[in-house]
C-alpha cells in the first residue's frame, strides 16, 4: 500500500521516464534533442518576427519548425511508435496507436527510476 505522498511524487517522475521510454533508440534520442530546440526556437522566432513587423521573412520559422518536426518524425519512424501529437489525435478519435513499439518495450522494462511506478498498481 502507498500513501498519497507517494503517488503525487510518483507523478514526478512518470511523465520523463515514459519520454525516455518512447526515446530510448540512441539516433531516435539524438534526432529529439536537436529536433526539439529547432521546433522551440521556430515558435520563439515568429513571435519575435511579428512583434517587429518582419512577417515577410515568415519562411525562417516556418523551416525551422518543418525541420524540427521531420527530425522527430524520423526518430519515431527509427522506433517504430507514433508522434505524440499523432497519438493524442488517434485517442480523440478512438483509434489504435502505438506509444511504445513491442520491439522495443521488453529491453527497457525495468529500467524506470525509482519511485516511477502508477500509484494504481500500488493498490
Amino acid at each position: 500500500m502507498s500513501s498519497g505522498k507517494f503517488c503525487r511524487s510518483s507523478r514526478m517522475f512518470g511523465w520523463p521516464a515514459r519520454w525516455l521510454e518512447r526515446h530510448g533508440h540512441p539516433a531516435s534520442l539524438g534526432l529529439h534533442m536537436v529536433g526539439i530546440p529547432l521546433t522551440i526556437a521556430a515558435v520563439m522566432l515568429a513571435g519575435v518576427q511579428l512583434r517587429a513587423g518582419q512577417w515577410t521573412l515568415w519562411w525562417r520559422p516556418a523551416g525551422l519548425l518543418a525541420a524540427g518536426y521531420v527530425l522527430q518524425w524520423i526518430g519515431h519512424r527509427i522506433e517504430g511508435n507514433d508522434m505524440g501529437e499523432i497519438i493524442l489525435i488517434k485517442k480523440w478519435l478512438g483509434r489504435p496507436y502505438v506509444a511504445v513499439s513491442a520491439r522495443h518495450a521488453g529491453r527497457r522494462n525495468g529500467n524506470r527510476p525509482a519511485g516511477s511506478r502508477r500509484c494504481d498498481v500500488e493498490k
